[in-house]
């Protein structure tokens, strides 16, 4: 009967520490999730506060854009094409669908997935429309905090050779 209790007690146990892990990890992707909703708000609002609030300040962050040479590197790079891209668009909005986000045994590294319908109007009042961008990229936690280490947008062919004879 003892062993029973026993090898009972240690499922209890083992089952709690999975629970725990469970909640901590679903908490991690609605922190995660947050981060990319502020991602997208400080896009639409043309805030670069926001962005410093998601992205790491790091010399070494990546982002590879959907143009075949945007590779920028260092958060200066990233900040500035930001803040061009804000100079060159007015009324943005950012729809985002299949999102997908892991979190690794840790706790402390994210990888997300997701398709961005963008659309905006350039300042010469011209709307502008693209649709199923593919988005990924990798977010660190750090003092409690998640940021975003690394990105990658890229536009499906199919789209593009629509575009380009529509």
């Amino acid at each position: 009967m003892r062993r029973i209790t026993f090898l009972l007690m240690i499922i209890a146990i083992f089952m709690a520490q999975s629970c725990r892990e469970s909640c901590d990890k679903e908490k991690a992707v609605s922190d995660v999730q947050v981060v990319l909703e502020k991602y997208v708000i400080a896009n639409e609002n043309h805030n670069i506060d926001l962005l410093k609030d998601v992205w790491a300040q790091d010399d070494d962050i990546v982002i590879f854009g959907t143009e075949s040479d945007e590779k920028l590197i260092g958060w200066k790079q990233v900040k500035n094409t930001f803040l061009r891209q804000f100079d060159a668009f007015d009324e943005t909005y950012i729809s985002v669908t299949d999102q997908n986000i892991k979190i690794n045994c840790n706790g402390k590294t994210a990888w997300f997935s997701e398709i961005l319908n963008y659309n905006y109007t350039t300042t010469e009042g011209k709307s502008k429309s693209f649709e199923g961008i593919r988005f990924t990229g990798v977010l660190e936690k750090r003092d409690g905090k998640w940021l975003i280490v690394q990105s990658h947008m890229s536009i499906p062919y199919d789209s593009m050779e629509k575009k380009r004879y529509s």
